[in-house]
């Protein structure tokens, strides 16, 4: 892999690195945070669509895994959607002696839990998410899921949520999961959710993996939504270059 930005001070630019504490350090959250900190992760083609036919496996490559499974490693919670989650067979995040060590360095616990967003109700308690998870699982939902159903997934075992009225309000989904102590939030889509995370605001940074790929079709963008009446300005934190042509970019916030 090589670090295109920001430039190395000890290598020539475009150098290629390969220890894992590198890619560690450039993809760590800010220490002794105080409030969360919301990093969503995509991969999307170069003509800008994150599925071929129906999932982002056709986009995704090992250098993207890699990196995916670094974030959940750092992260106190995974948080996704209840489509991309239902669509790509989520399930709870697995132990492996990488991700075991890297979290016990870290004081973290030994997997992040899942917290899947469904404003309805569409995740079944048999659900492998629900079912098949070391971490106990989280449900964030709005009032407007059925209360039995809410029922059902409490007798299962998981942690439910309920955060908004008729829909699920991304600032109360993110204050509830830091009063349970999780604090780095890792997003991995769907582009409605991440849609309603950026109108609300609560982005602090986007991992983009750019696949050399061009697909067509008709496919969703990374973000979707009623949009916002100003653009939120971002700014590129790293670039990586992977062999097989895979861009990894990392945006945050612009200063304000």
């Amino acid at each position: 892999m090589h670090q295109l930005w920001p430039i190395p001070t000890t290598k020539p630019v475009d150098s290629e690195f390969t220890d894992v504490e590198t890619l560690e350090r450039i993809y760590a959250y800010p220490t002794e945070l105080d409030r969360p900190w919301l990093r969503v992760n995509f991969v999307s083609s170069l003509d800008g669509a994150v599925a071929v036919e129906g999932s982002s496996r056709g986009l995704s490559s090992p250098t993207d895994q890699r990196v995916l499974a670094l974030i959940r490693d750092l992260s106190d919670v995974v948080l996704v959607g209840a489509g991309t989650a239902l669509a790509e067979g989520y399930r709870g995040v697995r132990r492996t002696e990488v991700r075991s060590r890297r979290r016990r360095e870290r004081g973290l616990d030994e997997v992040p839990p899942i917290a899947v967003v469904t404003a309805r109700g569409s995740v079944p308690a048999d659900s492998p998410l629900v079912t098949d998870t070391v971490a106990t699982p989280i449900v964030v939902t709005s009032a407007a899921s059925p209360a039995e159903w809410r029922h059902e997934l409490t007798r299962a075992g998981a942690d439910v949520i309920v955060a908004g009225t008729e829909e699920v309000d991304p600032p109360r989904v993110l204050r509830a999961l830091a009063e349970r102590g999780l604090y780095r939030i890792g997003c991995e889509g769907g582009p409605a959710l991440f849609g309603s995370l950026v109108a609300a605001d609560v982005v602090d940074e986007l991992c983009l993996t750019v696949s050399p790929l061009l697909t067509a079709g008709r496919a969703s963008r990374i973000a979707v939504g009623d949009g916002v009446e100003a653009p939120r300005g971002m700014r590129l934190l790293s670039a990586l270059r992977a062999d097989d042509s895979v861009l990894l970019l990392r945006y945050g916030r612009a200063a304000e």
